[in-house]
């Protein structure tokens, strides 16, 4: 008798999105923050002083997405845009001090435990992730929608979480 792996598969494609889904609830619980605004907020303080051009290829995220949640901390104070003293087209962002308590209260990010535990398979291994999950993305008839680099399962440009 052959047994179905497809279950299992299943399950643990289940297992992902939920843990995705709480570490989200547990972000907007903690900062307001969707993690897509976290990632943008972490990147911004990284640099100390960027620009969204910047922002958006360092994520490879859309310039528009970008300015969409930039907009969104920026209403929410938590950075601030400045235009630069060298070149007056440029607008150049920074953390406020309550963008830096946001930073601080934030939970553990799944996006850098996955990142930094992924880095330490060996190449083979994480080419065979890679692979399985393309292919997880062809049988769900995804592999044409555009997504992000981001543990997170709603839009990234979205207001708020959910």
């Amino acid at each position: 008798m052959q047994t179905s792996l497809a279950n299992p598969a299943l399950r643990a494609l289940r297992r992902i999105l939920r843990a995705t889904d709480r570490v989200g609830k547990n972000l907007a619980a903690t900062t307001g923050l969707t993690p897509s605004q976290l990632l943008v907020l972490q990147e911004i303080d990284r640099r100390e002083e960027t620009t969204p051009s910047v922002i958006a290829a360092t994520l490879q995220f859309g310039q528009p997405t970008v300015t969409s949640i930039v907009d969104r901390l920026v209403k929410a104070g938590l950075v601030t845009r400045q235009r630069s003293a060298q070149d007056k087209r440029q607008m150049l962002l920074h953390v406020t001090a309550a963008g830096q308590v946001a930073l601080d209260t934030a939970p553990d990010q799944l996006q850098a435990q996955f990142q930094t535990r992924f880095a330490v398979l060996p190449a083979w291994e994480q080419a065979m992730i890679l692979s399985a999950l393309e292919r997880m993305s062809e049988l769900l008839d995804a592999q044409n929608i555009d997504a992000a680099p981001l543990l997170d399962s709603g839009p990234i440009d979205r207001s708020g979480p959910g």
